[in-house]
């Protein structure tokens, strides 16, 4: 058994090529199990390896899944690419099916954000006042960052962490895609996708909001410097600029 860590929500342990999952909230079970409906689904439609849970135990809950291959990816243009044809597969799944397996879309926690973490930056309240006209109509990944694109020998190998799986705006899936990465693979993910204007602007509000929910969640468990340390994330990701060549 070795022990692979652990997240917001779960922890994990890699047993005999198996990785093991528990949730650390009880709230977090009913995820876990939905990510055993939805992804037997979700991965036979999809042009990389995902995880395919099942439950192992109801109580205590734990599900495993074939431990994904890889590691951090390089992200160069090739695997932008990869991303790319990865998320208009993704993105054009019915969400009625998904809807179907327990998929809902997610409520964001806006007045939260409003009491809790403007007091400390103002300038953040364009970003809350641009999301009431953001679309919610697609099968998102909903947490897509550097830590669940895995890669290996220049390519990428599977994407993980479906827990935040929602129906919602599609340039959630290309906030970190676009405004994180390296321009070559940036930019190869936007040709292959067809990224528009907007959808580039609306992937930036995205990107800005992510450390915002860091600030909740050191708030929720307790934690000053998990919520110092995202709210100093709030205030670099404020300070970007996109060209509008890119």
């Amino acid at each position: 058994m070795t022990y692979l860590g652990e997240g917001w929500d779960s922890r994990a342990e890699l047993v005999g090529g198996w990785v093991e999952r528990r949730p650390r909230r009880p709230e977090i079970g009913p995820q876990l199990v939905r990510e055993t409906v939805v992804m037997p689904w979700l991965a036979p439609l999809l042009p990389l390896p995902v995880p395919v849970p099942v439950v192992m135990s109801h109580d205590p809950l734990v599900v495993r899944h074939e431990l994904v291959p890889g590691e951090l990816a390089t992200l160069n243009a090739t695997q932008g690419r990869q991303l790319g044809e990865f998320l208009l597969a993704l993105h054009a799944l019915p969400v009625e099916e998904a809807s179907a397996r327990g998929v809902s879309p997610r409520t964001l926690p806006v007045e939260r954000f409003r009491g809790e973490v403007l007091p400390h930056v103002p300038e953040g309240a364009t970003l809350l006042d641009a999301l009431p006209g953001v679309p919610a109509d697609t099968l998102v990944h909903g947490d897509l960052g550097p830590e669940h694109v895995l890669g290996r020998d220049g390519v990428l190998t599977g994407v993980i962490d479906f827990g935040d799986l929602h129906i919602g705006d599609p340039a959630v899936d290309l906030a970190w895609a676009l405004h994180g990465t390296p321009p070559e693979f940036a930019d190869a993910l936007a040709g292959t996708y067809g990224v528009t204007d907007q959808l580039r602007h609306r992937a930036l509000i995205w990107h800005q909001l992510g450390p915002w929910d860091e600030v909740l969640y050191g708030n929720d468990i307790g934690d000053p410097q998990v919520a110092a340390g995202g709210l100093a994330g709030v205030r670099d990701r404020l300070k970007i600029w996109v060209s509008p060549t890119r």
